[in-house]
């Protein structure tokens, strides 16, 4: 692994709980990692112990196979040979493009360092601009300036903390699809740092979910959605509810009975002497709920969320419980209209009713 930590814990001063708690995981040479979680999740933390911000209180990082951190190893942080890219970009507003990506730059012979300069540029699609202010770009030019910088003394590892914060939404997205093909295309290996789900999946291979310091699951994100290791996993990931089921076998199958009617024909499912009277709860993603007219089953609008192609609906059912479904939209129907509803489920995730955050699903 070129990035490796192995039950890492910070802890401050008169905290109860270590800030990050008992955290292993890898990242091989050239791939991407992203933490996502809360506020206040130690996701920031963990970043700035592995560049060397925050002490150790246990556990180790190892980058490129040396022990960079421990409680009893700290390599300096301009000692590791990591880039760090900030929400705020922290560029020189007194100094041009070139030269604030040449900022370390400093030991290359001047042609070298221009050669340098211009290649990053080109890179991150600034090529030419040495000369212009960063008060004279776009938040989003000023961000791949702060990328080129961080990119240009090549560093072993690019840790890049929540970088797209202060963009608009839409510009977020779109460049965190840019920024993966730019450290894709520089062979960087690259630890994300974000609250937004929608740049996660953009940006990374491997996403790790945070919560109160520990690290729930690291995983490809479309196994974090459909395999959650815990239940705050599949409660933080997509959009979903959990509702009240019960398990029965019927002619050797597992029939599992739900608010929305009976799910049947279930690929993976636990049997119903997993759970105390088959009693537990079924996670429904809002992808599993699909809008028909004809269905028996009827739900109120509650909320919606219009999403562009699609409306993100809350909706009620007449027993009280709560689903959500995404609709298209130019199915456009009013807050407190009934529509008709079935589930569409081809394998269910199962919790013991009450199950805490760090609760397993049962296998």
């Amino acid at each position: 692994m070129h990035v490796e930590l192995t039950r890492l814990s910070v802890r401050y001063g008169g905290q109860a709980r270590p800030a990050v708690d008992d955290v292993s995981f890898g990242l091989p040479a050239g791939a991407i990692g992203v933490l996502i979680g809360p506020s206040g999740c130690g996701k920031t933390t963990l970043l700035r112990a592995v560049a060397g911000l925050e002490r150790a209180s246990a556990g180790e990082v190892r980058i490129s196979d040396q022990v960079v951190e421990s409680p009893q190893v700290h390599v300096p942080a301009e000692s590791r040979r990591v880039g760090m890219v900030f929400q705020d970009y922290a560029l020189f507003p007194h100094l041009d493009v070139g030269r604030n990506v040449g900022f370390g730059l400093n030991q290359l012979p001047r042609g070298e360092r221009r050669d340098r300069i211009a290649e990053v540029l080109s890179l991150v699609g600034l090529a030419g601009s040495e000369q212009r202010m960063p008060h004279e770009l776009s938040g989003g030019q000023q961000q791949r300036v702060a990328l080129a910088r961080a990119l240009a003394p090549r560093p072993q590892l690019l840790l890049l903390d929540e970088p797209f914060s202060n963009l608009d939404v839409e510009l977020r997205e779109r460049l965190a699809h840019e920024i993966r093909g730019i450290l894709k295309a520089a062979g960087a290996t690259a630890l994300f740092v974000t609250h937004d789900q929608l740049e996660a999946f953009a940006i990374g291979d491997t996403i790790g979910v945070m919560h109160q310091g520990r690290l729930h699951q690291w995983d490809d994100a479309y196994t974090l959605y459909h395999r959650p290791a815990t239940r705050f996993v599949a409660d933080f990931i997509g959009h979903g509810v959990f509702a009240p089921a019960r398990l029965r076998e019927v002619d050797g199958q597992v029939v599992v009975d739900t608010p929305l009617g009976a799910l049947t024909d279930i690929a993976e499912c636990p049997l119903p002497t997993a759970f105390d009277g088959g009693q537990c709860e079924v996670l429904l993603r809002a992808d599993d709920i699909v809008h028909d007219d004809a269905a028996p089953v009827k739900a109120q609008i509650v909320r919606k969320a219009f999403r562009g192609s699609e409306f993100l609906y809350t909706l009620r059912l007449r027993t009280g419980e709560t689903v959500m479904a995404h609709v298209p939209s130019h199915h456009d129907h009013k807050v407190g209209e009934w529509i008709g509803i079935r589930p569409e489920v081809d394998h269910v995730v199962t919790f013991e009713r009450g199950a805490g955050a760090g609760a397993p699903p049962m296998p």
